[in-house]
């Protein structure tokens, strides 16, 4: 994990990124149809959480609650129109970005996102699942403190158009060097005319 806060307890602005590692809670219930035995789905995170590997939370019945992994949630100082689009939702999530797995587990957790455009560039390849999972109102606090210190509106510069008019020459109508006779636009004559 980087250092994320000034001696002050605030965070630092010199910094272009900060990282809190985050656990994630996997649920796993018993499917519902014959082809799927078990769902599992991203259903909580952790921030500070220390490592972890598929480690039983909690079980009701069939249900069981795992804390799978622990990964770290980077914030960069680019990305901040990004986290605020995240913030301004109705409910502001994390973006768990999880595939299949060939070994013990059935997940593997790639990913932990706050950036909702980086979760769709996951969700657009069709190869990952991402899910969305409610943030805890300490993190949103945190990634708040991190956009208001970082973040920046691009002014909006109107494009001046040019006037130069551009269809007074024919520019590019077939080979310069080669003489025409005729019209360049006509459709070629067929060499046997059908009667």
């Amino acid at each position: 994990m980087s250092k994320d806060h000034a001696g002050d307890g605030s965070i630092a602005e010199s910094q272009k990124s900060i990282s809190m590692s985050l656990g994630i809670v996997i649920r796993r219930v018993p499917g519902v149809t014959r082809w799927a035995t078990h769902v599992w789905k991203a259903v909580a995170v952790l921030p500070g959480a220390g490592d972890a590997d598929w480690k039983e939370l909690r079980r009701d019945n069939d249900t069981i609650e795992y804390h799978a992994a622990t990964l770290p949630l980077e914030l960069f100082r680019t990305d901040t129109e990004a986290y605020l689009h995240g913030l301004s939702t109705k409910v502001p999530s994390i973006y768990v970005v999880m595939r299949e797995a060939a070994g013990d587990h059935p997940l593997d957790i790639v990913l932990a996102t706050a950036s909702p455009y980086e979760a769709q560039d996951y969700a657009d390849t069709g190869e990952e699942l991402v899910e969305k999972v409610p943030m805890p109102e300490g993190l949103i606090a945190w990634i708040r403190d991190y956009v208001e210190l970082h973040h920046e509106d691009e002014v909006f510069i109107k494009r001046k158009r040019n006037k130069t008019r551009v269809d007074l020459h024919e520019d590019g109508i077939g080979d310069a060097r080669i003489r025409q006779t005729s019209d360049v636009y006509r459709a070629p004559a067929s060499k046997e005319t059908v009667h």
